[in-house]
C-alpha cells in the first residue's frame, strides 16, 4: 500500500475529518495532533537552509536540540512541526540500531 499523496488529498482529507468530527460529537478526538514534515537527508547546511526557509514562511522559531533542527507552529491543539534530523544524530541512530536483535533480555518467567 502506498503511503505517497498529493497536497490537495492531504488537505482534503483534514477537512474531511474536520468535517466528520464536527458532525458526530460522540466521536472522541485526542488532546491534541502532530502533523510532521520531514526534511530530506541532505548535508547539514542544506537541511538547517530549508528549516530556516520553512520557519520563514510560518514565522516561527527553530529549535536546534539534541540533533534535531525543528520549527513548530500551533494551532490551538494541533502541532505543524518541520524537522531535519541532522547528521550526527542519524549516525548516532544508525550506530544504536546496528545492534538490533543482536542481545536478547532475559524473559520474566525463567527461573534462575
Amino acid at each position: 500500500m502506498s503511503t505517497s499523496h498529493s497536497r490537495p488529498a492531504f488537505v482534503a482529507g483534514l477537512r474531511a475529518l474536520a468535517d466528520l468530527l464536527e458532525a458526530r460529537p460522540e466521536i472522541p478526538t485526542p488532546w491534541g495532533t502532530t502533523v510532521h514534515h520531514f526534511v530530506p537527508d541532505a548535508q547539514d547546511a542544506e537541511m538547517r537552509a530549508e528549516l530556516d526557509r520553512l520557519a520563514a514562511l510560518l514565522g516561527s522559531h527553530i529549535d536546534g536540540a539534541d540533533g534535531h533542527y525543528t520549527t513548530t507552529l500551533f494551532f490551538g491543539p494541533i502541532e505543524y512541526r518541520a524537522v531535519a534530523i541532522l547528521a550526527e544524530s542519524r549516525a548516532r541512530y544508525a550506530a544504536h540500531d546496528s545492534y538490533r536483535g543482536c542481545v536478547m533480555p532475559d524473559s520474566p518467567h525463567e527461573d534462575r
